[in-house]
């Protein structure tokens, strides 16, 4: 009896085991049908770009009249013309993208086609054709080209707002031109800010994205086309787990301006802005980090015109929160030039509404900032020395009237909090920097053992609210 028992255990183990893996098994993907769709939809990329030509060789120099068999030949028609031009040959690289109309437009990278003299479009059934560039978008990294065809496999466009970190994804392309290379994985985060990306909330993976599936597709489990493979972090070249997307909603967006218009118009309010970490929000009288710091409002802007100020907090814009300071310019460029825009924010302790009329952002909108030197006056206690600007000096640092110039730092609270020789102080405890006897005794009257945001102008990184704490004994 008790064998049988044991017997009855062990197979009722085995079948739990073998219910566990099918369950399992079945919770894993399969891709198969995704890719059999939607690979006819996607395309490879080649380009040409033309090398400008170098040098000549010496003037009084002559090609010899070398042997037919001379191996000195070859270089010479190589990298000479006729004329003695040193040439190079043309630089070639490869891409993805996919079709997004049957009448032959295609969606890609602008790193993919930035420069090139011919594009060359290849389809699944092996069909290539010579693409023109209807347009390119740097800030975005989008571009669209059109082929002359009609009838062409189309892909579903979907939503990157629906996404969920942690579902599966997949890309279609053509790494280091392994043409239609497949690779799955899923979303490790959504929303995230490169360098020099202000304007696209990036989608980021782990799916496998090298070389090659730039402008490439990427799927969720619906077949849907859920992001533009744009970007990889990687210390070799290669894959290292962190991949970037662009999400279709904005891909899409800046596709219809350039086909429409031929260029891409986006929303600017016209301030420099900033995180608020932990020290910065007690300094403000907030409970926790949160909002856009505004560190500078620019003149004749649509901020200038509403009315925000230097120290402002952006909570939100039109209803949408601003947790973190790189929410705000993905908000503001995807809103319509001239719709007005309702914006919350958190000046000196109280909470107020602004209403402002979104303007065009400029093609150039850096800030730059510029140093001097001036006489130095007394130390004061915060441990720097700070003068009194120039007009000259003013006038590089495109500050209008105010403000100090940090001459020397020394070991001390202003030191602790960040504060660089050649840095400007602009705005002190909320209030404005008039001339350095104005700041130093505001100095004098700072409160010990609390943190005070401090705005410093600072050369080539422009405004910046720092957080300076005095201690007890000082």
């Amino acid at each position: 009896m008790r064998n049988h028992v044991k017997n009855v255990s062990g197979w009722a183990v085995l079948l739990l085991v073998l219910l566990a893996t099918s369950v399992q098994a079945r919770s894993l993907p399969d891709f198969t049908g995704l890719v059999e769709k939607n690979s006819a939809a996607v395309v490879n990329i080649s380009t040409t770009q033309k090398v400008k030509k170098h040098s000549k060789l010496p003037k009084n120099f002559q090609i010899p009249d070398l042997p037919e068999d001379s191996p000195f030949n070859d270089f010479f028609r190589r990298f000479f013309d006729e004329e003695g031009q040193q040439q190079s040959p043309d630089s070639k690289s490869l891409g993805s993208g996919f079709i997004v109309s049957d009448d032959g437009y295609v969606i890609t990278n602008n790193h993919v086609v930035a420069g090139a003299a011919e594009v060359l479009v290849r389809l699944n059934d092996r069909r290539e054709y010579s693409a023109k560039v209807i347009g390119t978008d740097e800030r975005t990294d989008v571009a669209v080209l059109k082929i002359e065809a009609d009838n062409l496999p189309v892909l579903k466009i979907g939503s990157s707002s629906k996404l969920k970190v942690g579902e599966w994804v997949l890309a279609i392309g053509s790494p280091f031109g392994f043409d239609y290379s497949v690779t799955a994985g899923i979303v490790s985060a959504k929303g995230r800010s490169l360098p020099r990306e202000n304007y696209v909330p990036f989608i980021q993976t782990d799916v496998a994205i090298n070389p090659g599936n730039s402008g490439g597709p990427l799927f969720n489990l619906k077949g849907e086309v859920v992001g533009v493979n744009s970007q990889i972090y990687s210390r070799t070249g290669g894959f290292m787990g962190l991949s970037f997307a662009i999400p279709i909603e904005v891909a899409m967006d800046v596709a219809e301006q350039l086909r429409d218009k031929g260029k891409v118009s986006r929303g600017w309010l016209g301030v420099l802005i900033q995180d608020v970490n932990s020290d910065l929000a007690e300094s403000f009288g907030m409970k926790r980090p949160r909002g856009a710091l505004v560190s500078r409002v620019l003149p004749d802007s649509p901020a200038a015109d509403a009315g925000f100020e230097v120290g402002d907090i952006i909570l939100s814009f039109n209803g949408e929160k601003v947790v973190r300071s790189k929410d705000l310019p993905p908000l503001v460029g995807r809103t319509p030039v001239e719709q007005d825009a309702k914006v919350k924010v958190l000046r000196k302790g109280k909470r107020k509404h602004l209403r402002v009329t979104i303007g065009e952002l400029p093609e150039q909108d850096d800030i730059t900032v510029a140093s001097g030197t001036v006489k130095p006056q007394k130390q004061n206690r915060l441990a720097i020395v700070v003068a009194d600007l120039t007009d000259k000096q003013r006038q590089k640092r495109e500050i209008s009237e105010g403000g100090v110039l940090v001459t020397e730092t020394n070991q001390g609270a202003a030191a602790k909090a960040g504060i660089r020789k050649g840095d400007v102080i602009t705005m002190l405890n909320n209030v404005t920097v008039k001339d350095a006897g104005q700041f130093n005794k505001l100095v004098d009257d700072l409160p010990a053992g609390k943190s005070i945001p401090v705005l410093v102008h600072r050369a080539r990184s422009g405004p910046l609210f720092l957080a300076l704490k005095i201690k007890e004994e000082e």
